[in-house]
């Protein structure tokens, strides 16, 4: 197939080489460039580094679906398909009705379950034990159009964000091209997703990270490994902004002082929930860095009784 990709960060560039292996990728299109770091310096979104490797032509049009030149471009590179994995842009009607094929979207949870932005943060934060990916048709709508494939996989009590995000990338990645082959061959049968059955996964912000104590200590604990490594999960200690990185959970009792330090020792900070406690076992405290806590207590005072806000 000739094909235009559509896509921006690192979740998205296995697949995009899988195309490359497999069909010829006429165009690539991600976000434009973005300032970072301290001397702002624009940097390349993962996709486009990639697609620069294999000589790809890159367009970085800031809104797509207001921006004719780039429609028409796509109208005259006339593809077979247009594959879209985590773009960050809405494609307009005029767009999804180029392909012959149609757009075909790769979403990192089991649809209609979890459509937005953030699915595989949210899977481990609602504490579901699976999640997967959907293959799908694209429509005008957020993550609604018809279904095409699906792949699971079971998510265990310790894995976290990066984890998941990593499996998920390459069994999208190889899923995508087997349902493209299936379109072409044309054995494949799209399935109308039933909204009642859906769920959304809403953007990330930092106030999401601020740790509520009075929750259960698994809720808490599904939490940390949810938006590690952004935003981070955070609390305070006497003022100070501490980021948590790792954390383990205690299931049993019931506390009276929420977010309070109940323990310290070579295991970690115990911190009281409503129901069980959490063990910090690496933290950051605002403007120094991350280090497990055993090496934080050698250096800080750190009182037991304290309540962490």
């Amino acid at each position: 197939m000739k094909i235009v990709f559509m896509g921006t960060p690192d979740f998205a560039v296995p697949t995009l080489n899988k195309l490359i292996e497999h069909h010829e990728v006429a165009a690539v299109f991600t976000q434009p460039d973005r300032p970072k770091g301290r001397g702002q310096k624009l940097q390349y979104s993962p996709v486009k580094e990639e697609a620069l490797k294999h000589n790809i032509p890159v367009y970085q049009p800031i809104k797509l679906k207001k921006d004719i030149e780039v429609i028409n471009l796509l109208k005259d590179i006339n593809p077979d398909t247009i594959v879209v994995v985590a773009f960050g842009q809405i494609l307009p009607r005029e767009v999804l009705e180029i392909p012959r094929y149609r757009c075909v979207n790769v979403h990192a949870s089991l649809l209609p379950e979890l459509r937005g932005a953030a699915p595989i943060n949210w899977s481990i934060i609602r504490g579901n034990d699976k999640t997967g990916v959907t293959t799908m048709l694209m429509n005008e709508g957020v993550d609604t159009g018809d279904i095409l494939l699906k792949s699971e996989i079971v998510i265990n009590k310790n894995d976290t964000y990066e984890e998941i995000h990593d499996k998920l990338m390459n069994i999208g990645a190889n899923l995508l091209i087997e349902t493209l082959s299936r379109i072409e061959k044309g054995n494949i049968t799209p399935e109308k997703q039933q909204d009642e059955d859906s769920s959304y996964a809403p953007m990330l912000n930092k106030e999401l990270g601020h740790i509520k104590w009075a929750n259960d200590s698994f809720e808490i604990y599904n939490l940390i490994r949810g938006i590690t490594p952004w935003p981070g999960a955070h609390t305070f200690y006497k003022g100070n902004m501490i980021k948590i990185w790792k954390a383990e959970y205690k299931s049993q009792g019931l506390y009276s002082k929420p977010g309070e330090i109940i323990n310290l020792s070579k295991e970690g900070i115990e911190v009281a929930c409503s129901r069980g406690s959490i063990l910090i076992k690496e933290l950051q405290e605002f403007g120094s860095k991350r280090m497990d806590t055993i090496a934080y207590l050698n250096g800080h005072d750190i009182e037991k009784g304290i309540t962490l806000d």
